[in-house]
């Protein structure tokens, strides 16, 4: 699932991802169905669906067949027919629609385009709106303490995926976090310094909810291998809006929201195709106010 993310505009050929998973061809595009509920040719149409659906949103100058090309499609008519039958619409139809919700505001008060779509490990999906913290939008914002963009270098993480709901579940993000130190503890993965983060792969306005993927993280040594339910995986480098916040578990989602909503449209930049994150800088028991510092490092482009 890791190869096919890094390489979705590139040809993925049953043939070649079972030498990735080191099985024959047969044997692994029945154990991938089985594992992950969802055959191998669906699973990956649907990860560039949702990925050409994000561009279209994010990306409102690239043309459609743009799109389709940088998202691994042959051609827009294959594209069209593809989408259309996932979407109930066109490609452009879905644009547009997209932008007549952020005009008319009719998801209850929030932005359809730039709602916060990644949920810290306790924070609600849905924050309850209050007057006196809400943008002109009606969306509820937490101001960043700072802002910047950041050139990273690419990280390796060891991670324990989650596949399925996640929004407010503290519990789900404890077990989550508890087994992945439990492992990375006793290789001396958590000593001063330790990187602890959650990576967030999907668009929760776009894919379905039992399909949202999400990896609790923490940075290892390149050439660190997994084992069991613990993986390894490089996170891309390149250029991140980086906030830093102080936040009440309650807070994230506005955070979130904040920052898609307030900061990035007069920024310059558009978000761009590698995973975005939270990178925990403190733990919260010892924080005199029980306060989250957190980072959110959203991956940009210039527009």
């Amino acid at each position: 699932m890791d190869h096919i993310e890094r390489h979705l505009a590139e040809p993925l050929r049953l043939e070649d991802l079972a030498r990735v998973a080191c099985f024959s061809p047969y044997h692994f595009h029945r154990l991938f169905s089985a594992l992950t509920g969802e055959s191998l040719y669906r699973f990956i149409l649907r990860l560039r669906l949702e990925r050409a659906a994000n561009h279209l949103l994010q990306n409102p100058k690239d043309s459609i067949t743009t799109v389709a090309l940088d998202c691994g499609f042959g051609g827009s008519a294959a594209f069209a027919r593809a989408f259309k039958a996932a979407f109930g619409v066109s490609a452009s139809a879905f644009r547009w629609g997209h932008r007549k919700d952020r005009k008319t505001n009719r998801k209850g008060g929030e932005d359809a385009a730039v709602v916060a779509t990644h949920d810290g490990p306790t924070s609600e999906r849905r924050p309850t709106m209050s007057p006196e913290k809400t943008g002109p939008e009606n969306r509820p914002i937490k101001p960043a303490k700072s802002t910047r963009i950041e050139q990273a270098e690419p990280m390796t993480v060891a991670y324990i995926r989650h596949i399925g709901p996640y929004a407010g579940d503290s519990a789900l993000f404890g077990r989550l976090f508890g087994r992945l130190c439990q492992w990375a503890g006793p290789r001396g993965h958590l000593g001063p310094g330790a990187r602890l983060m959650s990576v967030y792969h999907d668009n929760p306005e776009i894919t379905p909810e039992d399909r949202l993927r999400t990896s609790v993280c923490v940075v290892v040594p390149p050439g660190t291998r997994g084992e069991g339910d613990v993986g390894v995986m490089e996170i891309a480098g390149g250029a991140y809006a980086v906030a830093s916040f102080e936040l009440d578990p309650s807070e994230y989602g506005a955070a979130w929201n904040w920052l898609m909503g307030e900061w990035l449209p007069s920024s310059g930049y558009q978000p761009d195709d590698r995973p975005c994150f939270e990178s925990y800088l403190n733990d919260p028991n010892t924080h005199p106010q029980k306060l989250h510092q957190v980072e959110i490092w959203e991956p940009v482009q210039p527009l």
